[in-house]
């Protein structure tokens, strides 16, 4: 099971997920993110994908190259970093950033969002997911 990351930053979901799914803590993804001139303040860790995308390889992961539509939970891949609560602001898309998790017959969402009671998410109906990055391990 994926150890969930609490974001420490509002802005701060991508290096959040980045961190759960490299094992290590928030702090330390920071750091890393940092040492890419990736920041959370930079409206482009969540309105892009390149940031998020150099920091899951860094940590040795393979995303994907481009985003795919969602169609349902049953069609996402074992691991995918999700674009949910989807929105325009002043003409640019932004998002929260949550991984779907399919392992042991069991899946969930880890959403690294502070004010969840519980970061383990199986509320698939209250969510609401426009696209996807699948994620691999490097091999």
């Amino acid at each position: 099971m994926i150890r969930p990351v609490v974001q420490e930053e509002r802005t701060g979901c991508g290096i959040a997920a980045a961190a759960a799914l490299a094992g290590v803590s928030y702090a330390r993804a920071k750091a890393v993110a940092a040492s890419l001139g990736i920041s959370a303040q930079d409206p482009k860790l969540w309105s892009e994908t390149a940031s998020v995308r150099r920091l899951l390889t860094q940590f040795g992961l393979r995303p994907s190259r481009a985003t795919k539509p969602f169609r349902s939970w049953t069609g996402l891949p074992d691991c995918a970093l999700l674009a949910i609560k989807w929105h325009l602001e002043q003409g640019r898309p932004f998002w929260h950033w949550v991984l779907f998790v399919r392992e042991n017959d069991r899946s969930y969402v880890v959403d690294s969002n502070p004010t969840l009671k519980d970061s383990l998410r199986t509320d698939f109906g209250r969510m609401r997911p426009v696209w996807f990055l699948t994620v691999t391990m490097k091999r």
